[in-house]
C-alpha cells in the first residue's frame, strides 16, 4: 500500500501521549488511518440507495456535488465571518478513501475512539479545524444542549468510555482557547461542559460540547498505537451540514491551534501527507493520510516532488493557502489580473480535499476557458441541462487526451503543479466531457478541489510552511 514504508519514531503529540502495545523497544513505526472510497463494503450502514451512482444518473451526480460545493463554500465563508466578527520525528498514516458513490465528493477515514475503542467513520477534511463525532453521553441537564437529531443512526457512545474527559465551560481553555471553534460563553455552573454551536448559512447547524478523548490507530508494524488527550466535539445535534452524509463527523485537518492536524502533526516533523485516489475509484481502493516524513514512498519519485510556500493563518484563517501566479495552457502564460491571486485583495487560492470540482474566480475563469475551447473546438459541443455545474461539454467520441494542450498552475517561487488532463476535461456521461472548471463571482477564493488533486501526493509541512506534491499512483 501507498506510503507504508515511512518511518520514525512514536513520541509525544503536544501532551498526547502515544502508547505502543509491545515490549521494550519496538523498533520504529508509521501510524496510518486509510482513506476509503465511498462505494467500499468498508464503509459502514451502506444500502441500495446510496452504495453506487450508475451511468444513467452520472449527470445528476455532478448536479448534486455541485450543490453540495455550493453549500459548503457558503458555510465556511460564513463560518470565517462570524469568527471576524466575534473576535474584534514520528509518523502514522490513515487510509482515505474517496466518497464518489454516496454522492458526496468527500474522502473518509476510520477512526477508533474511546476506551474500549468505537468504530466512527469521519470526513477528511482540510478546511474544518474541529474533529466531531455524533455522540451520546448521558450528562443530563448539565449538558445545556437541547436535544436534535444527528448525521447518521450511529453514534460515539461516551457514556461507554473510560478515557472521554469532558471540558468544564468554567476553564480557560473553554473561555479564551477554544473561542475560534465557537465554545459558548453560557456557563450556569462550574461543571458545566464547555458547548459550540457552529451556527452556519441556511439553518445547518452543529451543536455539542468539547471533550479530550483516546484514539486508536493501527501502526505499520502490525501494533497498536493510542493518541491520549485529543480534543473532539461531541455533537448532540446536527441540522444540514453539508458533506456529512453517510459520514459520523469530520475529521478536522485545517490549519489551527487545536486542529487534529497540527497536533498530531507537530511530534512527528510538523508534517502531514495524503495522496488521494481517482475519483471514480469503487472498493478495494485505497490510499493512506500520513503524519510525519514519507520521503520513502515506493511509488512516489523524490526526484519528481516539487516544492511551493504555504500560505497560513491571517484572511485565510483554517484554510491552506497557495502563492499562485498563473495559469499557463500550452506553455503560455494566460492574461489573468494579478489581484486574482492576493487574499489580501479579496482573491487568493487554497486547497481543499472537502471540494469536489475546481472554482476559479471570475477574472481567471474565462481565460481558462476560452484557451480550453480552442483545444476541442472540432468535437461538437453539447448544450448544458440546466442545473449542470458545467459551461462547455462535447462527444468524446474519438477524443485523444495527448490533443489538449497542457494545463499547469504556477507559484510564485517556480513551481507548477501540471495535473493530468482527465483531471481537468472530465467525463460526465457515456461519450461525453466537460471542462471541471466553475465560476465564482469576484470577490472570491479560488479553490483547487479534490477531482484537481487526485493522483499526486500532498505534502503539508507546517512547520517549514511548504507544500510539497508529485504524481503518485496512490497504491
Amino acid at each position: 500500500m501507498l506510503l507504508v514504508s515511512c518511518v520514525v519514531n512514536v513520541n509525544v503529540i503536544h501532551g498526547v501521549d502515544v502508547n505502543v502495545d509491545s515490549p521494550p523497544p519496538p523498533p520504529p513505526a508509521a501510524v496510518r488511518l486509510e482513506l476509503i472510497h465511498r462505494d467500499s463494503p468498508k464503509l459502514h450502514g451502506q444500502n441500495d440507495e446510496t452504495r453506487s451512482v450508475h451511468h444513467h444518473d452520472q449527470r445528476q451526480r455532478w448536479k448534486e456535488l455541485h450543490r453540495r460545493d455550493s453549500l459548503r463554500h457558503h458555510n465556511l465563508l460564513y463560518s470565517r465571518r462570524r469568527r471576524d466578527q466575534e473576535k474584534e520525528s514520528d509518523s502514522f498514516q490513515m487510509p482515505m478513501n474517496s466518497g464518489a458513490d454516496y454522492r458526496n465528493g468527500e474522502y473518509f477515514v476510520h477512526v477508533q475512539v474511546g476506551t474500549p475503542a468505537q468504530n466512527v467513520t469521519l470526513v477528511a477534511d482540510t478546511a474544518s479545524d474541529l474533529t466531531w463525532v455524533n455522540c451520546k453521553h448521558g450528562c443530563g441537564r448539565n449538558c445545556s444542549i437541547s436535544k436534535g437529531r444527528l448525521s447518521s443512526k450511529r453514534a460515539f457512545r461516551a457514556d461507554r468510555s473510560s478515557t472521554f474527559q469532558v471540558i468544564p465551560c468554567s476553564s480557560h481553555m473553554c473561555k479564551s482557547d477554544l473561542s475560534d471553534l465557537f465554545s459558548l460563553h453560557r456557563c450556569p455552573t462550574p461543571f458545566t461542559p464547555c458547548t459550540y454551536d457552529y451556527r452556519y448559512m441556511q439553518g445547518s447547524a452543529a451543536i455539542g460540547f468539547f471533550a479530550n478523548e483516546t484514539l486508536s490507530v493501527d501502526l505499520t508494524n502490525g501494533k497498536k498505537g493510542e493518541l491520549h488527550n485529543v480534543l473532539i466535539g461531541c455533537t448532540k445535534s446536527i441540522d444540514n451540514v453539508a458533506g456529512v452524509r453517510g459520514a459520523d463527523g469530520i475529521l478536522g485537518l485545517g490549519y489551527g491551534n487545536y486542529t487534529f492536524t497540527t497536533n498530531a502533526a507537530s511530534e512527528f516533523g510538523g508534517k502531514f501527507s495524503y495522496c488521494l485516489v481517482d475519483h471514480l475509484s469503487h472498493e478495494n481502493v485505497s490510499n493512506y493520510l500520513i503524519f510525519g516524513d514519507c520521503s520513502g514512498s515506493e511509488n512516489t519519485l523524490s526526484s519528481s516532488k516539487r516544492y511551493t510556500k504555504l500560505v497560513l493563518g491571517g484572511k485565510l484563517r483554517s484554510f491552506y493557502g497557495l502563492n499562485v501566479l498563473g495559469i499557463s495552457i500550452g506553455g503560455i502564460l494566460l492574461k489573468i489580473p494579478s489581484f486574482v491571486w492576493d487574499e489580501n485583495r479579496g482573491g487568493g487560492t487554497i486547497l481543499d480535499s472537502g471540494s469536489s470540482l475546481t472554482y476559479l474566480a471570475l477574472p481567471a475563469y474565462e481565460p481558462v476557458m476560452d484557451a480550453l475551447e480552442k483545444s476541442v473546438s472540432k468535437y461538437e459541443r453539447f448544450s448544458v441541462e440546466q442545473g449542470s455545474p458545467f459551461e462547455y461539454c462535447f462527444n468524446s467520441s474519438g477524443f485523444d487526451e495527448a490533443s489538449v494542450p497542457r494545463l499547469a498552475i504556477h507559484f510564485e517561487d517556480g513551481a507548477r503543479f501540471e495535473p493530468p488532463v482527465k483531471s481537468y476535461i472530465i467525463d460526465v456521461a457515456d461519450q461525453e466531457k466537460c471542462f471541471g472548471f466553475v465560476p465564482v463571482i469576484w470577490p472570491a477564493n479560488s479553490i483547487i478541489g479534490n477531482i484537481m488533486q487526485q493522483n499526486h501526493l500532498w505534502e503539508f509541512d507546517l512547520v517549514g510552511k511548504t507544500l510539497g506534491f508529485a504524481p503518485s499512483s496512490c497504491t
